[in-house]
Order: structure tokens, then C-alpha cells, then sequence
């Protein structure tokens, strides 16, 4: 396993050098995650991204007992050209994993496969493992963690300083989330014994005064014992069981409502445990805090953040790991306010885990919003089928082509491969040999790999970013023999490469419009079918309606009254709620189509053939005029 391991090769990107700091922040933080796990397994390259990094003085003074190499751009592999670093490899240059998350949660689970007595580091990933697993596009807190904070500090550090006398928003909304009550799995049970806490607490004396026991004057000392949130995360954290007397719960506790019980505080980033999220803070709040410091700015409006940032400090092997990474961490007592310092005034700070989801309860039918659109001329219009009959001969295809290669029932695996003829008999039809074709959202690889497949001439790019799911496609590949297949473990986002053709089938709610903002940046076809429709909603990057012709008619939440009921669509229901169904599903899609459009495209809205082979059955084919 080591061997294997031993094989991968790890990019980081470098930009400068900043106070005995290397930028950017997600070369930093990756930097810090190695030290941490005590990780040897990398080989590590450096890559310069400007004239002016002196990159080889960073190797010689700043990355401690690691070893790293210096390499070009140009001379990366092909694969890793084509994304955002950080970005891991494996020795033969086809499959890449790229982006911040995913690399570092890459690094902990071959951390402990190597080491399975390194449980502590299998930990960071969290309860059931998904930490930071969510793709930022989608995810608030993801986003937050991995691209907003990193970014505002680096923005703060190089700021003039007129421009960084207040603290950035991202900061402060950091701070404000350090605030809110903490849900974690079992949480009734701890609330209960927090209450079992304060009610023991509150039959001692006040503090300052003395109280006896068993004959014996006892001072009560002004300074409480840990919250029971400490002594939760730092037990498991030591590897200790809280105290028996803790756990015993009075009936007086155990009958309370779950309503009445008292919420629990943040002790970490994420609630109370110790997880990837506070690696990846910290060398960013870190910086943060020491330029402040510098500046003669003073944190007493970050009570939380601050508290945080000596809080982590005490996790065993943090000092360690910062010390290698030459972090001189702060103490309290230089992060203490001077006298007469005002808090800064945060509450108009837009918070965007509230405001995106404001309006997320719809209440009615569909029908007033159709007949408004109606009145203005507007209905769900489809394209005919550009080729209603073609289809792969898939009996003489090897099995691994085949979608019911996997756990499929007999009939799910036709529906699937009905769904597949539709979109590679268009695919074929646009492509021409030396393309590049990716397909986004791949999941299993049912369309890149019989693209790959029937397409040799052309390279196939398959994008996914949950891991099992690309290993099975990767597994399919090797096993037809396939040379013309990348596997790229990425968000979306994190993939820049230049290519001709974007396919996605079945790309969950927001994700369609994502695949189809990725191919008008490449200027590139797309073929692609949505799915999901209840979860499109507002975020950071895609607002709704998405058309000029549907803002100008429907508000957000009558657009969304149209998603809701676009889902509809099952074979279960009835036959009039389906047909509602897909005509909400062809005005979603015609909005789409339309904002493409204004990109200079040509785009159809096309059902597929058969119909039944899928309740989600629309296909977008947009060609770039």
C-alpha cells in the first residue's frame, strides 16, 4: 500500500513569500495539514506562478523537514495544466484530484491508510466523514472555509492601509457563525447533561463567596470550571471518556423538553469537535491576526474568533506542526484590547447562510404562475429530436461499456442506456477528431466511458467530485484498455482546461447551470439533460430567474413554485399532475436556454426518445454561434 501511496505526487502553487509565510493560503494551509499528520507519503513540488517568486529560498528556509522540488507549469502533466492547484496525481498521469477540499481530505485518509494507528487524523474528516465535502459552489459553509476567508486575508494582508481599517465581512462572518447554538449528532443527550451542569451550578454559592462541606470552609473561586463542551471535545480529543457523573441523568433532567434544554456552544469551528475546517482556518486566521497585531489593531470586536484561535492551540500537535510550518502562534495576552477600544458594529454585515435561504418555503400551485407567463406569451416549447431513432448497438459492446456493468436492475439499465443514446448520438454528431469532451458531473462514467469508447479520436474528460464514483469509472477504463480518458476529482470550479463539447447527464439542480456557465467561459458545445429541479435556489453565483424575458415577468419565489413542481414528473403519479410536471419542467429549461442565448448560442430544449425513459427526460444542445 505504502508503494502505491508513495506514487503520488503532489502541486502546490507559489506565488510570494509574506512574514516567513508562503502564498497563496491554500499552499500554506496544505503545507500545515502535512505537518500536522506528520505525512511523508507526497512528493511534493513547488510551482512558481511569477518571475518574481523566489522559490528556491523557500525550499532551503521555510518548509521544514520537507522535501520539495521546483517545477514549471509547463512542465506539469497535461492533466494537472487543466486545473486549479492544489492538485494530486498519480504516477501515470490520468487520474487527478484538485481544489483545496479535496486534496486535503485526499491526504487523510492515505495518512491513515498507511497508518491505521493515526486515528486522531481520520477524525478531522468529521462526523460520517463530510467534512468539507460538500462542493463550495453549492455550500455556504464550504465556500466559506476554502475560498472567502483565505482570499479576504491574502486581500487584507496586501490592502494599503486606508483599506484595511475594517475587518473583512468574510471575518465577520466567521465570527458571527462561532456564535450560533452548535447541532451535532446525539445532541439531546449532551444538551441534557449541560443542563444537569448548570442546574449543579447554580446550587453552589455565588462566586466570591464561601460555602461549607462536610464541616470545611470551601472558597469559590470567580474563575468556572470547563463547559461541558470543553470537556467533550478535549476527551475525545486525549482519547477520554467524560466523567460518569456527568452522564447519570435525575429524572427532573431526563423529563425536560427537548425545547427547554440549553444550546450548546461552539468550542471548534464546526461545533465541538476538532475537524479539517480549523486546519484550514487557522493559518489564515493566523495571518490575519498577526497583521493586525502589527497594525495596532486590536480584537476585542473577534471575542469568538479570538477564543477560537487559543482554543486550537491546545490541540495536541498544533504547536508542533505550526512550529515546522514557522507559525509563531499569538498568546491572549497579546490579542487583549487596549483600554477604550470600540467593538466594531457587524450587524449590517450581509449573512449569507440567512439570506440565500430567506425565501426557501413555497406555498401554492403552479397554475397562476404558468397563466402570468401565458398572458405574456410564453409556454414550453420543444425542439424536435434531431435523430429520434439512433442507437448504440449495445449488445456487441464490450460489458464494461454497458451501464448495467454495476448493480443496476435489468430495467434501470435499459432506461440508462435509452438516456445514453440520446446524448452520444448528438455528441457524435458535433464532434470531430482531436476534441476535447468532458463530461461534467460523471458520477460513474455511464457517459464519458462509452464516449471514450465509440470516440477514440477523441480525449474524454470525466469530472466528478465524489471519489468512489470515479474510482468505478477508472476501473471500467483500465479494464476496456482505454488511453483516452482523464479522471479528475475536482468541483467544478477548480477544472480550467480548454475543451469542445460539455456533456452532463442528470446534473443535480443548480449543478446543470454550472456545467452550462463552464461551457459559455470555453466558448464550448454543450449536451446536457437537468435533473432535480427542487434544488435549484439561489446562491452565491446563480440567481433565479437566469433569463431577462423571465425576470422581467416571474419574482424569484414564483420561478421557484415552478421548480418544486417541475419534480413532479414521476411515473407514479397521475397522469394530469405529470403533464404539469413536464410543462414546468420546459419553462424552467426555457428560461436556461434563453440566458444562454444571450451568451451568443444557439440552444434547444429537446425530449428525449423514449420519453419513459426518464421522469427528468428534457436535453439541452447548445452550440456557441
Amino acid at each position: 500500500m505504502k508503494d502505491i501511496v508513495s506514487e503520488e505526487h503532489l502541486y502546490l502553487s507559489f506565488s510570494h513569500q509574506y512574514r516567513n509565510s508562503i502564498f497563496p493560503l491554500h499552499t500554506s494551509i496544505s503545507l500545515f495539514l502535512l505537518s500536522y499528520c506528520d505525512c511523508k507519503l507526497f512528493k511534493i513540488f513547488l510551482v512558481p506562478t511569477g518571475e518574481d517568486a523566489d522559490a528556491h529560498f523557500v525550499t532551503e528556509n521555510l518548509l521544514g523537514d520537507l522535501e520539495i522540488h521546483l517545477i514549471s507549469r509547463c512542465q506539469l502533466p497535461v492533466v494537472v495544466q487543466s486545473c486549479c492547484l492544489p492538485a494530486v496525481v498519480v504516477k501515470d498521469g490520468k487520474f487527478c484530484r484538485a481544489g483545496l477540499s479535496v486534496v486535503l481530505r485526499h491526504i487523510i485518509q492515505k495518512t491513515y491508510e498507511a497508518d491505521p494507528s493515526k486515528k486522531d487524523v481520520l477524525e478531522l474528516l468529521g462526523f460520517k466523514k463530510t467534512c468539507l465535502k460538500a462542493c463550495a459552489e453549492v455550500s455556504q459553509w464550504t465556500r466559506l472555509c476554502e475560498i472567502n476567508i483565505p482570499l479576504a486575508v491574502e486581500g487584507f494582508l496586501t490592502a494599503s492601509p486606508v483599506h484595511c481599517q475594517t475587518i473583512p465581512p468574510d471575518i465577520l462572518q466567521l465570527e458571527r457563525k462561532l456564535g450560533e447554538p452548535v447541532r451535532v449528532h446525539n445532541d439531546d443527550k449532551i444538551r441534557r447533561q449541560k443542563l444537569q451542569q448548570q442546574k449543579a451550578g447554580a446550587k453552589t454559592a455565588a462566586p466570591g463567596e464561601e460555602a461549607t462541606q462536610e464541616g470545611k470552609t470551601v472558597e469559590i473561586h470567580e474563575h468556572p470550571l470547563p463547559s461541558l463542551e470543553l470537556s467533550i471535545a478535549f476527551s475525545k480529543l486525549l482519547v477520554q471518556e467524560v466523567s460518569d457523573a456527568v452522564s447519570r441523568e435525575p429524572p427532573h433532567v431526563r423529563k425536560t423538553k427537548t425545547s427547554d434544554l440549553p444550546l450548546l456552544d461552539h468550542v471548534f469551528a464546526e461545533g465541538l469537535y476538532f475537524t479539517l475546517a480549523d486546519i484550514v482556518l487557522l493559518p489564515c486566521i493566523h495571518q490575519f491576526l498577526v497583521s493586525s497585531k502589527n497594525r495596532g489593531k486590536n480584537l476585542v470586536n473577534l471575542p469568538l474568533i479570538s477564543s477560537w484561535y487559543q482554543r486550537v492551540q491546545e490541540v495536541p500537535g498544533v504547536k508542533k506542526a505550526a512550529s515546522k510550518c514557522n507559525m509563531g502562534l499569538l498568546q491572549l495576552r497579546e490579542l487583549m484590547a487596549a483600554p477604550g477600544e470600540q467593538l466594531q458594529d457587524f450587524s449590517s454585515v450581509p449573512d449569507e447562510f440567512q439570506e440565500e435561504n430567506d425565501d426557501s418555503h413555497f406555498t401554492g400551485g403552479p397554475r397562476p404562475t404558468m397563466t402570468k407567463l401565458m398572458e405574456n406569451g410564453i409556454e414550453a416549447k420543444f425542439s424536435p429530436h434531431p435523430c429520434p431513432n439512433w442507437t448504440l448497438d449495445w449488445t456487441n459492446l464490450p460489458s464494461a461499456v454497458s451501464p448495467g456493468e454495476g448493480k443496476m436492475s435489468r430495467d434501470r439499465a435499459l432506461r440508462k442506456q435509452q438516456q445514453l443514446n440520446n446524448l452520444v448520438a448528438v455528441v457524435t454528431k458535433l464532434a470531430k477528431p482531436g476534441d476535447v469532451i468532458v463530461d461534467f458531473c460523471s458520477g460513474g462514467g455511464h457517459v464519458g466511458i462509452v464516449l471514450a469508447h465509440m470516440m477514440p479520436s477523441c480525449q474524454v474528460v470525466l469530472i466528478e467530485n465524489k471519489e468512489l464514483s470515479l474510482i468505478r469509472a477508472k476501473d471500467r477504463s483500465d479494464e476496456l484498455g482505454l488511453s483516452n480518458v482523464w479522471f479528475i476529482q475536482a468541483n467544478l470550479d477548480y477544472f480550467n482546461g480548454k475543451f469542445n463539447i460539455g456533456v452532463a447527464l442528470h446534473a443535480c439542480g443548480v449543478a446543470t447551470d454550472m456545467v452550462i456557465e463552464h461551457c459559455i467561459k470555453a466558448r464550448a458545445a454543450f449536451v446536457t439533460s437537468p435533473c432535480c429541479y427542487g434544488f435549484i435556489q439561489n446562491t452565491v453565483k446563480f440567481k433565479y430567474p437566469r433569463s431577462h424575458q423571465f425576470k422581467e415577468i416571474l419574482s424569484y419565489k414564483e420561478h421557484m413554485i415552478l421548480c418544486r413542481f417541475a419534480d413532479q414528473t414521476a411515473v407514479q403519479l397521475p397522469p394530469e399532475r405529470r403533464l404539469i410536471g413536464k410543462q414546468c419542467m420546459g419553462l424552467v429549461d426555457l428560461d436556461r436556454a434563453w440566458a444562454a442565448e444571450e451568451h451568443n448560442y444557439s440552444v434547444q430544449v429537446i425530449s428525449m426518445e423514449p420519453e419513459s425513459c426518464s421522469p427528468k427526460n428534457n436535453m439541452f444542445v447548445g452550440i456557441p454561434a
